[in-house]
């Protein structure tokens, strides 16, 4: 049975569907009006969750920063399956975050730890959000990697997508936006319902809902 959390999967990409290029390089793919958009999202919902490799390789804040406002800040979320989260890293001080790991907790920085149910030896992705759900949060926004990607969406956990598309190409050795699925049919494909598109600066935002 689903759990009462809406999760929307947000994706910065080339328009091939690249999250940065063979070598990890990501800043910037989009746009400041797309980035500042997602500030916006990120502001609009309970929760940040992003993959270890995100927080290695980027060392994000995963706040909401808008000119001008002040606003509450979302729960920040990292799933690490083996707790390699720097006690210095952005994620791990200051305000409320919370590990998610599948080996034994430890402390890391301030952050909560808590370990989840793995599939894989990873977190399990519906263990994931009722552990976030038992935080108070009901929505939940996935910013990245393509493994943590398609691993909610292998378990049809993704509600929406906001997708945010730049006008670059990156090719085929650029990393993908959504690592392998599995699939060996196109029937089972997740599907969704685009709901808009428009354009965000220089780039082009696509919004789409999951078919039941």
């Amino acid at each position: 049975m689903r759990l009462p959390v809406t999760v929307t999967l947000k994706l910065a990409t080339s328009l091939d569907g690249r999250i940065a290029t063979a070598s990890g390089e990501s800043r910037w793919i989009t746009g400041e009006a797309a980035r500042l958009e997602g500030h916006r999202q990120r502001a609009a919902h309970d929760a940040i969750l992003v993959g270890i490799e995100t927080v290695l390789t980027d060392d994000p804040e995963l706040t909401a920063r808008l000119p001008g406002r002040s606003v509450d800040q979302p729960l920040r979320v990292v799933l690490d399956s083996r707790l390699r989260t720097p006690a210095t890293a952005k994620v791990a001080t200051g305000g409320d975050s919370l590990i998610l790991t599948a080996c034994a907790p430890a402390p890391v920085g301030s952050a909560m730890v808590e370990q989840v149910e793995a599939v894989d030896g990873r977190p399990d992705p519906a263990a994931a959000l009722a552990a976030i759900r038992r935080k108070g949060a009901a929505s939940v926004l996935i910013e990245g990697g393509g493994q943590v990607a398609a691993s909610f969406l292998r378990a049809g956990l993704v509600d929406r997508l906001e997708w945010f598309r730049a006008p670059i190409l990156l090719g085929g050795e650029g990393r993908p936006c959504v690592a392998a699925l599995a699939l060996s049919r196109l029937s089972d494909a997740p599907r969704f319902r685009r709901l808009a598109v428009e354009p965000c600066g220089d780039d082009l935002w696509e919004r789409y809902e999951r078919v039941s």
